[in-house]
């Protein structure tokens, strides 16, 4: 299926194959049923080996650019098949297992995530360890062959549903700089020890999570790369937040401002200039994306560059919501609807992945080269 390697003959056949199998979520609007949902429609992507492409064949993939898999995200997402929350802990923990994992690790364990067959999550941030992930104080010490894990990870999204987690900690000395202090490794999260806490917020729904670890035993086969790997680890993996795990994003946003002229048509209201600015946000930051994953399919290295694709997500998500809420009149304030929810949840637009602030900085210090003052 060479032919599948095109992005265009990809797109065609893909979109075909979802016309032809009914993938339509059940009416469990919970967090858990998006993600039973999600993992009911990796299932079936993956056995008909959609979810396959993209990804490389020592991983359990089909080979293909990259991209393909962007292809699948737009296209499931922007039918609304799947929410994209579950969907991009696939897209920003995959790659980085087969960047570090050994081998014979990550060719086990990439298809069980693939498939649907397991959710993992992403354990890095820590009560005043958020966005000065250097600063981190989980602790790991080897004991033997075993590495002995004591700390709190919080904002870890999913980690109630999840079966293993990429767990950053810190290794070294205390006089070792804490850049090389950090090391990563693949937690079971049934192991002895942890406890997981669900977290709700403002909107309504617990999708992060506290997680404590109290003497966790790992494997030294578990570690990610070698000790002192963790900071590059998450160096590589966080570019991967703002590439593929971004189309499907964009692609829910798209489908929401549709809705939205459709609600606004409805109430006899003038589609204005609001929704056109909306709009081009939104087209915007899909443009940048767009070169990104083409940056990405052509083997490049993604780096700091795309903290521009953060901001640029966070400024059309809140923009679209503000739209909704000054064309919805009251919607927001008094209606219990996806509407409220949802704008709720973008005002953490600027926040999760790196606040924009911290985005800003590092596009003025890495990408302008303007120092730091």
């Amino acid at each position: 299926m060479t032919e599948l390697h095109d992005p265009a003959a990809f797109r065609a056949a893909l979109g075909i194959w979802l016309d032809e199998h009914d993938l339509t979520p059940p009416p469990d609007h919970s967090l858990a049923g998006h993600v039973r949902q999600f993992a009911r429609v990796q299932r079936a992507l993956y056995d008909a080996g959609w979810s396959r492409y993209g990804w490389p064949e020592h991983a359990g993939g089909l080979g293909g650019p990259a991209i393909l898999r962007a292809i699948v995200g737009e296209e499931v997402v922007g039918r609304r098949l799947a929410e994209p929350g579950p969907y991009s802990m696939l897209e920003v923990l995959a790659p980085t297992m087969i960047d570090y994992a050994p081998a014979d690790l990550a060719a086990e364990m990439v298809p069980k995530l693939l498939s649907g067959e397991e959710q993992w999550c992403q354990g890095f941030s820590e009560p005043g360890s958020g966005s000065d992930l250097a600063s981190l104080t989980t602790r790991a010490e080897q004991r033997g062959d075993k590495w002995v894990v004591n700390g709190q990870k919080v904002w870890t999204s999913f980690a109630q549903y999840s079966h293993r987690c990429i767990l950053l900690t810190r290794t070294g000395a205390a006089e070792t700089p804490d850049h090389d202090a950090l090391t990563a490794f693949f937690v079971d999260l049934d192991s002895p020890g942890i406890t997981v806490r669900p977290l709700q917020t403002m909107h309504g729904v617990d999708e992060f999570c506290e997680v404590y670890f109290d003497d966790v035993e790992v494997d030294t086969g578990r570690m990610l790369g070698q000790p002192g790997d963790g900071w590059q680890l998450a160096m590589d993996l966080l570019p991967y937040e703002r590439s593929t795990c971004f189309w499907q994003r964009i692609a829910y946003l798209y489908s929401r401002f549709d809705a939205l002229i459709g609600e606004v048509k409805s109430l006899g209201q003038v589609v204005d200039s609001d929704m056109g600015e909306a709009y081009l946000a939104l087209h915007t930051l899909r443009c940048r994306s767009r070169a990104t994953q083409h940056r990405l399919a052509d083997g490049h290295k993604l780096g700091p560059d795309t903290s521009i694709d953060k901001v640029l997500l966070a400024g059309a998500e809140q923009q679209l919501y503000d739209t909704a809420r000054d064309l919805l009149a009251g919607t927001i304030e008094l209606d219990d609807t996806e509407w409220r929810t949802e704008f709720l949840y973008s005002r953490a637009a600027t926040i999760y992945g790196g606040t924009a602030e911290v985005q800003r900085n590092i596009i003025a210090r890495r990408l302008l080269d303007l120092g730091k003052e």
